[in-house]
């Protein structure tokens, strides 16, 4: 039986207007105009008694009438029959209710199976009948729901949970944008918290303020500062810079506006590529040597590096001749090297780096670090779940990259997500693909490391990585979580790929219009509420819901360190305890601990 039980007397009114996608109705009388606010569901019968069109009122307006009266007819007609004004709503159709589908009873589906007939009757999705149709569009296909994402609850019916599809809602990426305090921590760390119920969650954040550091559920990890270099302890992470694949290097090292730039590429690939093959030569690793490139992560020292440069910045080459007279009579004759002194800038800016300790987590890292088997180890810190035998810590990873010099910020959050991509891709996924752990890449405050106008080298590389994971990380099992205030700063290319978008307020015009640009023309005015949204309330849309919505967001039970300080309230306060001279003392050693 359908859940939709009506009679004549509850429609608002009936069709007037039908286009491929939008229905236009007449409403007869205001009463009923005022159960047609805008955000409310529809519901209109389509073939028969067991298929209902639903429907999104987008627009509700009235117009003046004005009538002529012939006067032969103004006897007959009373003035009281005359309506003095049209009332018109128009309904955008999201889907289509099917009480019986096959062997499935309480289908829904986002396709139009059929439009409605002009004349059909409308009525309000509200009461019994609006919880039990939020109940639908909340279970999975099977009619059960098991381990939901639960995410908050319908802004219509405050009762009905709202429910994700969380397979199509992190397979196929995701946005969470909206402004500044409009609750996107929270409701991050609420699908965090439903995650880590899970048995073998596997997630990264990248943390950019050290806002998620204190939740009980996850892994701390934090980007060595300079004050872990000299006792660091197991949550502090290295990232050796020969970790880093050759453009990176290159965008590290090279100035390319300086005139010997290209020579500088040339000097730096041949000499990364020589130390390497000595390492592996060492290591007596042939099969190794036989198929490696330039971008095999193979250990090397920076000193060696250093120092084959400054031979090739300062090298003679014998001409095949010998000086006749002279002091020099009979020695070769030399002249200077191709590189001669064309490398002495990069060498400068090089040195200072490494001399630099807030670049430490890259240029001095402990001796383990350059061992073979290192990366082995970075790679069990970054990828590690409750699935591997073992391995004891959560599978909800948090990388606090808050001392990460913001010169190096993106090269460095796109460096850890190309590592996991990578390892991903040369997983063997194995017959049934359970070979191939699933991972999530959460990127907080994504408008830094993924602009959609890149100012440097560093930006540029960095938006390359992100902007592959985003075409081709679905099919190796690497997912992104698009995190931002900022939607019009963050790379349209990459906000494309992201098939499911949860928007809270957004007041920007730029911003607003991004969002809109993502989503179909149809649905482009359930985006006009963005500006008036409370906070904690959002607008989902994607893949992963049966129904474009708007909801209110469940609480975190373990919030993260975002709140927005009260200026007022605490300047009112004389409780706070500032420990200014220790703050100064943090400023001089570069780090909180």
């Amino acid at each position: 039986m359908s859940i939709f039980q009506y009679v004549e007397h509850m429609a608002i009114g009936e069709v007037r207007g039908v286009d491929t996608s939008q229905i236009f109705i007449r409403v007869t009388s205001s009463e009923k105009l005022s159960q047609a606010r805008v955000g409310r569901l529809v519901a209109i019968q389509g073939q028969d008694a067991n298929e209902w069109v639903v429907g999104l009122v987008n627009r509700v307006w009235r117009d003046p009438i004005e009538y002529k009266i012939q006067e032969q007819q103004s006897a007959e007609i009373v003035a009281d029959q005359i309506p003095s004004e049209m009332n018109t709503i128009q309904v955008t159709l999201v889907g289509t209710y099917l009480a019986r589908y096959g062997t499935k009873f309480n289908h829904f589906t986002r396709a139009i199976l059929s439009l409605p007939d002009i004349n059909r009757l409308v009525f309000p999705l509200e009461g019994t009948s609006l919880e039990k149709f939020m109940s639908i569009i909340g279970n999975v296909e099977n009619g059960e729901v098991v381990q939901p994402l639960e995410i908050g609850v319908y802004t219509l019916d405050r009762k009905a949970k709202t429910y994700l599809d969380a397979d199509k809602l992190f397979q196929r990426h995701a946005a969470l944008l909206g402004s500044t305090g409009s609750g996107k921590s929270w409701s991050v760390a609420t699908i965090l918290e439903q995650a880590s119920k899970l048995n073998n969650t596997n997630i990264i954040l990248f943390d950019l303020h050290g806002e998620y550091t204190e939740l009980p559920y996850t892994q701390q990890l934090r980007i060595a500062g300079p004050g872990d270099l000299s006792s660091p302890n197991e949550s502090v992470l290295f990232l050796p810079f020969w970790l880093m694949n050759y453009e990176e290097i290159q965008s590290l090292m090279i100035d390319s506006s300086e005139q010997s730039a290209p020579n500088q590429a040339m000097a730096v690939l041949e000499t990364i590529t020589e130390i390497k093959k000595q390492y592996l030569t060492s290591q007596s690793k042939s099969d190794v040597l036989d198929s490696f490139t330039v971008n095999s992560p193979i250990p090397f020292y920076m000193e060696d590096i250093i120092k084959s440069l400054e031979q090739k910045n300062s090298e003679e080459i014998d001409t095949g001749e010998v000086y006749k007279t002279g002091a020099n009579q009979g020695q070769p004759k030399t002249k200077q090297g191709p590189l001669h002194d064309k490398l002495t800038r990069m060498l400068i800016r090089l040195k200072n780096k490494i001399e630099d300790r807030r670049y430490g987590f890259l240029f001095q890292a402990s001796e383990k670090y350059y061992e073979y088997d290192s990366l082995d180890e970075i790679a069990y810190q970054l990828m590690g779940h409750p699935g591997i035998q073992g391995y004891k810590n959560s599978g909800i990873k948090i990388i606090d990259f808050s001392e990460v010099p913001s010169d190096i910020l993106p090269i460095i959050v796109s460096l850890v997500a190309r590592l996991v991509y990578q390892i991903q891709f040369w997983l063997d996924p194995g017959s049934d693909n359970k070979g191939r752990h699933p991972i999530l890449l959460i990127c907080d405050e994504a408008h830094l490391y993924l602009p959609n106008a890149p100012q440097n080298s560093n930006e540029r590389k960095s938006l390359e990585s992100f902007e592959r994971i985003a075409k081709e990380g679905r099919k190796y099992g690497v997912g992104l979580f698009v995190v931002s205030q900022r939607p019009s700063d963050v790379s349209t290319t990459i906000l494309s790929q992201c098939n499911n978008i949860i928007s809270l307020r957004l007041t920007n015009e730029r911003d607003k219009s991004v969002v809109k640009n993502l989503l179909p023309d149809t649905l482009g005015g359930l985006l006009d509420v963005l500006p008036g949204l409370e906070v904690g309330e959002a607008v989902v849309v994607g893949d992963s819901t049966l129904l474009p919505t708007r909801i209110v967001l469940n609480k975190p039970k373990h919030p993260p360190k975002s709140s927005t300080i009260e200026f007022w309230s605490r300047w009112n306060n004389s409780g706070d305890k500032v420990n200014l001279l220790q703050a100064v003392e943090n400023l001089r050693k570069q780090s909180r601990n």
